[in-house]
């Protein structure tokens, strides 16, 4: 089980800002008006790859580095943002970085992760394979495999909780996307070592429901495919430990059609001017979903990430009627 205490936070939190200021959280009145309650956004848009994924990869490199000082390189499989932060971190201290990622990935993340001077490999149909692939090949060329859920990962990106909870007092819930669960999991890591009582929410898409599903069944649960246009979530095999740490300290998991996300999506627009890619719109999309039970209440949104293609983005600002 991953449970870091406070002062590990903080530690780690501090070494996260020694390399990037914290983000805002904003209460935006016009998405109070539309969902009936006190929204509280964590931007995590506005991070310098545009997503929270950032501060994990920060802390993972940094550890590997004081750990492995000879290691020759990483690699890791992605849908787009975890590697964007392998990247980053590994430039950062000269490490090479081979990033997996699926046939019809993101245009764009995948140019993004190749300015950030990521090799890319495209291999697979969907995350699993390349995450598969990306195993092999981290053997076969002696790199270090960076997985997408691990306990340096979640401290990291814990940091962006502790942030929320230091500036935002008395929150009632935060709605967080769950992907591989690092993000969610350092929410629940920040909950408990602060001694909060707010309630944690998980957000998956139908089209990818394998964490819902382990949740209800209360053990890990696959799925054969996924199909949702939220890449940031679409998982079908989750992993063990994030699952153990989302059934302690999760209330409840909701899922979220294509259609709600890109609703979301929208309004996050509308409303805010902040553009959020699918995954980061999901906790919109499932607070509305549960409007009248969270009415008047304190309620803080993960804006997980803004990577969205531009022309999936035109799009869904403009939906065929």
């Amino acid at each position: 089980m991953i449970s870091p205490t406070l002062k590990q936070l903080r530690t780690t939190a501090d070494f996260v800002h020694r390399v990037l200021p914290p983000t805002p959280q904003i209460r935006w009145p016009l998405l109070c008006r539309r969902t009936a309650a006190e929204v509280w956004v964590k931007h995590e848009n506005h991070q310098p790859v545009g997503a929270f994924k950032i501060r994990g990869g920060l802390v993972y490199m940094n550890e590997l580095k004081q750990r492995e000082p000879d290691v020759p390189g990483v690699i890791a499989a992605t849908r787009g943002n975890h590697g964007q932060s392998i990247a980053f971190a590994a430039g950062r201290t000269g490490l090479r970085a081979v990033i997996v990622v699926p046939h019809g990935n993101s245009v764009e993340k995948n140019a993004a992760m190749q300015a950030l001077g990521a090799e890319l490999v495209v291999q697979g149909s969907d995350f699993q394979d390349a995450l598969e692939y990306a195993q092999e090949l981290a053997e076969k060329e002696k790199l270090h495999f960076v997985p997408s859920f691990a306990e340096p990962l979640v401290r990291g990106v814990a940091s962006y909780a502790l942030e929320l909870f230091d500036s935002v007092s008395g929150l009632d819930a935060v709605y967080v996307p769950i992907g591989m669960g690092s993000g969610a999991c350092g929410v629940v890591a920040a909950r408990n070592a602060l001694g909060l009582s707010t309630e944690v929410i998980g957000v998956c898409a139908t089209g990818a429901p394998a964490f819902a599903l382990s949740f209800e069944a209360k053990r890990q649960i696959t799925t054969d495919v996924v199909n949702t246009m939220a890449d940031g979530v679409s998982c079908r095999v989750p992993d063990q430990l994030a699952l153990e740490v989302i059934l302690s300290g999760i209330a409840r998991i909701v899922t979220v059609t294509d259609e709600e996300i890109c609703a979301a999506i929208r309004y996050f627009f509308a409303d805010t001017h902040n553009v959020a890619e699918g995954a980061a719109a999901a906790p919109l999309a499932a607070l509305l979903q549960e409007r009248t039970r969270m009415r008047g209440r304190r309620v803080a949104l993960i804006l997980s990430g803004g990577n969205i293609d531009s022309d999936l983005f035109a799009a869904t600002l403009a939906p065929t009627k």
